[in-house]
């Protein structure tokens, strides 16, 4: 039996180890195995060849390890299960299944797990993925001799270094030129923003004059009770309590309540009873009401004159202690620029992204780009299955050359983002750039609660990782926005043309058809942002007013997926196991991929079609 996955599939499905997470937060092995010498040949790409000389005793030691464990679970005739069976006896019993010096080949192995990483310590190199022999080890073994010196020849892809460009100063990534579009300031935006502030500092005056005519900007308190409005305009069934009230205080003031309610107060004076009619709005909590026409019985009770603050120094003062009027004014526009500047994040580190790579190289080694292929391969062919297309058909497209097509389509997109990601670490690293605790538990706590609600299984030690890197990444790249030289141009959007965008949509949908109905080749996934949730108005009560800006948790990132460490080699047990798999019971198989991640209903949904997890014999 051959020391290797299953088939060519199985490997091209396997997930890769550790990638996009910087070094600093990968956890690490502790096992090791001294060698007594080791030579190591960089490669381009970011990889190296290793020559390791693998002492008698460590040859030896790794054969016995190998028999000790394999007599633990084979059974042979005249030999007790678990007790120490003769190394040539088990030899025979495997070639004699066809596994032709398996224990070599296993011994082998161990050696290359336990040697390639103390090698590339004695060198500061971090390995990525999984070492391979230059010789494989089938043939490898057949010079293996346990006790005697062995050479093994090692290729394997390391951890890439950063190099700046050294004409371009000692800190050549501050300053970076580009240039990217954005919406002008918002204008209407602050000014509403400075409304609301001066109104919640706004003071009141009772009206002692009973003939008082009220007027918009004034406030009063009155009794209010509701009916339902009947098709001709009349009173109808009463609303519920709580559409209702005594002595609640109504501001007169442009889109503070129902539509009707200040409207028909105005002019209204003390002890009047008023008939108003009034609309509730369409995206009001309670559906029973949202859309409903209305009437209310107001009996005014109280009215009162409103002062609305001018903006001054000594307005400011009460705000926060030690403001002016103008340092409110940049307060508040920043905080609106900075509000509205999230919607054009993504342009803005793109053109620091292009910036960055005009002032620095990194070689991306292949493992990376297969391994990250590999992820959104099978997240796509996952979304397929999801989508309706059958079993049969994702088997047709599960194939290297489909695969090898994919993966230099989005090959320019990962070498581009991942240099992007080393190159924000190293500069984290270099300008102590980091993200508070607060920040990641609020994350993790975000993400937690998430996969709980969908049933979902949580992995701290693997999220955790990968949550502090993407938001020490955002934070890097608001650093380099601050010390960067990037031109903005202000240009306003066009208007927006529904019925053609809707035109568009139905003649792409209709190619795309076309297309998956003849063509038998993967299509390409095209990822886009997920659209914000709609926030539901809350148009029965006044607005919140505008805060003074307040530091904020990075966004979630988009990409928290899974990542899992690569497997070297099947064990020693898999090996000398005689048994065959037995299939697992029928289950609904929609209700158990919706409670999986992406990457593990991938690997599920190929498992089941028979194409992954059987072994070579």
């Amino acid at each position: 039996m051959k020391f290797q996955i299953a088939s060519a599939l199985a490997l091209l499905l396997s997930p890769t180890a550790d990638a996009f997470v910087p070094r600093h937060f990968q956890a690490r092995s502790s096992q090791s195995t001294t060698a007594r010498d080791a030579t190591v040949t960089r490669l381009p790409d970011s990889a190296v060849e290793i020559d390791i000389d693998v002492p008698g005793e460590a040859t030896k030691a790794a054969y016995d390890k190998v028999c000790t464990e394999l007599s633990k679970s084979i059974h042979i005739p005249g030999f007790r299960k678990g007790s120490r069976i003769p190394p040539q006896v088990l030899e025979q019993r495997m070639s004699a299944n066809g596994g032709r010096n398996a224990l070599k080949v296993q011994a082998i192995n161990e050696l290359l797990a336990q040697l390639v990483e103390s090698a590339l310590k004695e060198e500061s190199l971090d390995p990525i993925g999984q070492p391979s022999l230059k010789i494989p080890a089938e043939d490898l073994a057949d010079s293996y001799k346990p006790g005697e010196d062995l050479t093994l020849p090692v290729r394997c892809d390391v951890w890439p270094d950063v190099k700046w460009e050294t004409d371009a100063g000692d800190k050549p990534y501050v300053g970076i030129t580009g240039k990217y579009t954005r919406k002008p300031f918002n204008e209407e935006k602050l000014n509403k923003a400075l409304d609301d502030l001066k109104e919640r500092y706004a003071t009141t005056q009772p009206v002692d004059d009973q003939e008082y005519a009220l007027q918009m900007g004034d406030a009063c308190n009155v009794n209010m009770v509701g009916y339902m409005a009947t098709a001709d305009g009349e009173k109808g069934d009463p609303l519920p309590n709580a559409a209702s009230g005594d002595n609640v205080e109504v501001v007169l003031g442009p889109g503070r309540y129902m539509e009707g309610l200040v409207e028909g107060l105005v002019g209204a004076k003390v002890g009047e009873t008023r008939q108003v009619s009034v609309s509730f709005p369409d995206k009001l909590r309670d559906k029973t009401l949202a859309g409903k026409q209305a009437i209310f019985d107001v009996e005014v009770l109280k009215a009162s004159s409103r002062s609305v603050p001018d903006l001054t120094d000594e307005f400011a003062a009460k705000v926060r202690a030690g403001l002016t009027a103008d340092s409110l004014m940049e307060e508040l526009k920043k905080a609106i620029d900075q509000e509205d500047a999230k919607e054009y994040a993504g342009a803005r580190n793109k053109a620091i992204g292009e910036g960055l790579a005009k002032v620095m190289n990194v070689e991306v080694p292949d493992t990376l780009v297969t391994g990250q292929a590999r992820e959104k391969f099978a997240a796509m062919m996952a979304d397929m299955r999801d989508g309706g297309v059958s079993d049969d058909e994702i088997k047709k497209q599960i194939n290297p050359e489909n695969f090898n097509k994919y993966k230099e389509i989005v090959k320019d997109d990962i070498i581009r983002d991942f240099k992007i990601s080393i190159a924000t670490d190293e500069i984290a690293r270099l300008e102590g750039v980091s993200v508070p605790d607060y920040q990641i538990e609020e994350q993790m706590e975000a993400i937690r609660k998430d996969a709980a609600e969908n049933k979902e299984e949580f992995d701290e030690a693997a999220i955790r990782p990968k949550v502090e890197a993407t938001l020490t990444r955002n934070a890097v790249m608001d650093w380099l926005a601050d010390n960067s030289n990037l031109e903005v141009e202000y240009k306003e959007e066009e208007d927006f043309d529904e019925n053609l965008m809707q035109k568009l949509a139905d003649e792409a949908l209709e190619r795309e058809q076309k297309v998956t109905a003849s063509s038998e080749v993967v299509d390409v996934e095209v990822e886009t942002e997920s659209a914000p949730p709609i926030v539901e108005a809350a148009a029965e009560s006044e607005p919140e007013p505008v805060e003074l800006p307040t530091p904020e948790p990075a966004e979630e990132p988009a990409a928290a997926e899974e990542s899992t460490e690569v497997v070297a080699e099947e064990s020693t047990d898999a090996v000398a196991e005689e048994s065959t798999e037995s299939a697992e019971p029928e289950e609904d198989k929609a209700e158990k991929y919706a409670q999986m991640e992406v990457g593990d209903r991938a690997f599920e949904i190929l498992k089941d079609l028979g194409m992954v997890g059987k072994k070579d014999s």
